[in-house]
C-alpha cells in the first residue's frame, strides 16, 4: 500500500472494477461478505488494509480512498449502534475499486447514496444483518456496477425502498481570469437563483466588455468580478474570448474545414454572425472572410475589402463565433523594448501581449501602436 488518502485525484477517468461489501463479524473481524466479480478483492488483500475498510468511530461516515499499487479503493464506513447486535453495532463498508491511477472523487457522491440507501433498509428490516446477505446483495452490485459502467446512473428499487444514483462529471478548475479577457454567454443564464453580485455583473457581460469594464460599470470590485466570470465559466455558461478592436490579427485554424462540410455548424454560424435575423448572410461570404484572416490582415483591412455590412454580416459576431468554435485564433503583438530604459525594458519585455498593456494602462491600442512606431527601440513579435 503506497497511500491512504482522502479525495486525492490524479488524472484520468476509469470504470468500476469491482464492488464488495465487508462488514465486522464479532469473531473473525473484518470479512468481505459479497463482492462483483468474485474473489477480485482478496482475504490477504483485505486484511492489509482493514484498518481503513472497518474503520474507528473518528472517520466513520466520511468518504476515503485507499491507494495501493494496483487499486484504488473508495469507500464509506458506517457504523448502526443498536443492542441487538453483538458487540451492540452493526459496522459496514461498501466500497468501489478502480484502477490505481482512475480519478474516484465523482463517484463519492454516489458511494455516500448507495451506502445511506442500505444503511435505511438495514434500520427498517435488518436487510444486511438477517438472511443469506450475499443472495440478496449481489444481483443489486451486478445491477450498480454495470449501469454506473455502461450509462451513468442506475435506479434501484427494493421492496418499498427506492433510490437513483448518478455519476456526476467534476469539472476542472478554470484557469484565472485576467483584466483584459472579455467574457462572452455560450448557454442562457440560467434561472437558478444566483448571488446578487453575479446578477450585478451579468447584466454587462456583452461579449465586448473586458473583465476591468465590467468591474468599473458594475461598479464591483475586481477581484470579484473575476471570481463571478470564473464561477460562470465553470459551470458552463462563459467563454472568454480576446477583447475585440479593429487592428486585431486573427488567422485560420484546420477547424476552418469543418465550416465548409458540416452543415448544422454552417446554420448555428449564419445565425450567429448575422446583422439582421430577418435576412441571413450566405456561407461563401462568411466563409471567404474567415479564409483571408492571415498573419498582419487586420480586421480593419478586411472590412474594408470586403464591406461585411453589405454583405449582412455583423463583423464582431463573426470574430467572435470564429474564435468560441475555434475556426480562427488570435494572433497577438508582444511588444519588446531593446534600448536602455530600464522601466520599458520591465514593462516591454515580451511577457505582456498589448492588449495587457493596453487594459493596465488605460491607453488605447491604436495610441499605443502610435507610440511603438515611433520608437526604434521597439520591436513586436507575433503569436
Amino acid at each position: 500500500m503506497d497511500l491512504m488518502q482522502k479525495s486525492i485525484e490524479t488524472t484520468t477517468e476509469g470504470p468500476i472494477r469491482c464492488i464488495f461489501f465487508c462488514q465486522f463479524h464479532p469473531v473473525m473481524g473484518p470479512i468481505i461478505s459479497c463482492q462483483v466479480p468474485e474473489n477480485y478483492i482478496s482475504k490477504e488483500l483485505l486484511d492489509s488494509i482493514s484498518v481503513y475498510i472497518i474503520t474507528k468511530s473518528e472517520l466513520q461516515r466520511s468518504t476515503i480512498t485507499v491507494t495501493l499499487s494496483d487499486y484504488k479503493i473508495l469507500g464509506f464506513p458506517v457504523r448502526i449502534d443498536d443492542k441487538k447486535y453483538a458487540r451492540n453495532a452493526f459496522q459496514f463498508n461498501l466500497c468501489f475499486v478502480c484502477d490505481s491511477t482512475a480519478r474516484t472523487v465523482h463517484y463519492e457522491p454516489v458511494v455516500t447514496k448507495f451506502s445511506d440507501y442500505l444503511t435505511a433498509m438495514e434500520i427498517e428490516n435488518s436487510f444486511l444483518s438477517v438472511g443469506a446477505l450475499a443472495t440478496k446483495l449481489t444481483p443489486i452490485l451486478k445491477q450498480v456496477l454495470n449501469d454506473l459502467n455502461t450509462k451513468g446512473e442506475c435506479a434501484l428499487t427494493v421492496g418499498p425502498t427506492a433510490t437513483h444514483l448518478k455519476v456526476v462529471k467534476i469539472r476542472s478548475d478554470p484557469l484565472p481570469v485576467a483584466d483584459y479577457q472579455v467574457p462572452v454567454f455560450i448557454k442562457p443564464l440560467p434561472t437558478q437563483q444566483w448571488d446578487l453580485t453575479t446578477q450585478q455583473v451579468a447584466a454587462y457581460i456583452d461579449g465586448f466588455n473586458h473583465i476591468a469594464r465590467i468591474a468599473a460599470l458594475s461598479d464591483v470590485e475586481n477581484s470579484l468580478v473575476k471570481a463571478c466570470v470564473q464561477n460562470l465559466i465553470y459551470y458552463g455558461v462563459v467563454a472568454l474570448v480576446p477583447l475585440f478592436q479593429y487592428g486585431n490579427v486573427y488567422c485560420t485554424t484546420p477547424k476552418l474545414k469543418v465550416l465548409a462540410q458540416n452543415s448544422p455548424l454552417q446554420k448555428k454560424c449564419l445565425n450567429y454572425v448575422a446583422k439582421s435575423q430577418r435576412q441571413l448572410p450566405c456561407i461563401r461570404d462568411v466563409f471567404r472572410m474567415y479564409a483571408a484572416m492571415t498573419r498582419g490582415t487586420t480586421i480593419r483591412d478586411l472590412c474594408q475589402r470586403f464591406n461585411p455590412s453589405n454583405l449582412r454580416i455583423n463583423e464582431r459576431k463573426l470574430v467572435q463565433f470564429g474564435v468560441l468554435e475555434e475556426i480562427i485564433r488570435r494572433v497577438h503583438k508582444y511588444p519588446i523594448f531593446l534600448g536602455d530604459n530600464q522601466e520599458l525594458q520591465k514593462s516591454l519585455s515580451g511577457a505582456a501581449s498589448l492588449d495587457e498593456i493596453c487594459c493596465a494602462t488605460g491607453v488605447s491600442a491604436q495610441q499605443l501602436e502610435d507610440q511603438l512606431d515611433r520608437d526604434n527601440n521597439v520591436v513586436v513579435l507575433w503569436k
